[in-house]
């Protein structure tokens, strides 16, 4: 009887009575789960929200104790992150402040505070450097690993393991090991304080991350398409370009993605490597000082600011990050 219960046709009314016990409790899950996940995200965003805040506070509100979240925004964080500025006082402040139409919005809100506008900060610059660098290392490092990737995945190279983990193993040495060799040798290369120095350095640092990422993508791809092409007269190189590439272009967006963020975000070889002319933005943010105290609303610009293009970039490729996190599953 048991058998025939479990391997005989299924009774509709039997089968309606038990989705409807089931759906109640799976429904309840998950809303619960849903819920969970945004107050997560929520407690996640918190200090993204309180450095928004404080990019257009006063300084008055910035150090307000307790702190306000009522407050009229002003755009004086980006005044002292963007300006070089003096101080003014006496008759030259009274001219300043009669010729005050003739002064642009970032002048006016200097007036303000009884400072003069001098010229641009050097944070611009830093932002440059920025993206110089960490644009130029993700392009070299995601097209040699692309090549490197396919050549891993699809051919038989004596100690292919063994070489997969060396290049692995060069993502597990902290940054402060490696510094000081790596100063001595930019010092000597004539590579210190350059873009082309931090391009190299990146894209070594990132390589080991593409390979790994792009293999995982490629290795999903069936061999049996580029045999087809390759029966059909093409050439590896045309098979992989008119074949692998197409398909491997979500593994190659998600990938761009991880390694950008990698380089934008990095702070020790900028910092220790860098000095003026290369110098990103990320020490330029940490040691950014005022006169007579910290301009915390400068500092909360200036990481806003530097936050923007990454979330800008993430959000146009959010689509093929998921990919991009659960790399590695072979197709069936």
């Amino acid at each position: 009887m048991a058998a025939f219960e479990e391997t005989g046709p299924r009774n509709p009314v039997t089968e309606s009575i038990r989705v409807d016990k089931v759906h109640p409790r799976a429904r309840f899950m998950k809303n619960a789960r849903a819920i969970l996940v945004l107050i997560l995200a929520l407690i996640g965003l918190i200090p993204v929200v309180a450095m928004g805040l404080t990019a257009f506070k006063s300084r008055a509100d910035v150090v307000a104790v307790p702190p306000k979240l009522a407050f009229e925004p002003t755009l004086e964080g980006f005044v002292f992150l963007l300006t070089e500025r003096s101080q003014l006082s006496g008759s030259k402040l009274e001219e300043a402040k009669a010729n005050a139409d003739d002064l642009g919005l970032f002048g006016q809100i200097a007036l303000r505070n009884g400072q003069r506008v001098n010229g641009p900060s050097d944070y611009v610059t830093r932002l440059w450097n920025s993206l110089i660098i960490a644009g130029g290392s993700t392009i070299i490092s995601v097209v040699l690993g692309l090549f490197a990737a396919y050549a891993f995945s699809r051919f038989d190279i004596p100690g292919k393991d063994d070489l997969l983990f060396f290049i692995l193993s060069t993502r597990m040495l902290p940054a402060v090991v490696v510094t000081i060799p790596l100063f001595l040798m930019f010092r000597q290369l004539g590579l210190f304080d350059t873009h082309l120095g931090m391009i190299l350095l990146y894209t070594v640092f990132n390589l080991s991350l593409t390979v790994w990422l792009l293999k995982g993508f490629i290795d999903e791809i069936p061999r049996e398409y580029e045999e087809a092409a390759l029966v059909d007269g093409y050439t590896r190189f045309q098979a992989f370009y008119k074949i692998v590439l197409p398909q491997a272009a979500t593994g190659i967006a998600a990938t761009t993605v991880f390694s950008l963020i990698f380089a934008w975000n990095e702070y020790a070889f900028a910092l220790m490597l860098t000095s003026n002319n290369a110098r990103t933005a990320p020490p330029a943010i940490a040691t950014m000082l005022g006169r007579g105290g910290i301009e915390w609303s400068a500092i909360a610009a200036g990481t806003l600011t530097f936050l923007i293009p990454v979330v800008i970039i993430t959000f146009v490729l959010r689509r093929h990050l998921l990919r991009g996190v659960t790399f590695g599953a072979i197709r069936q």
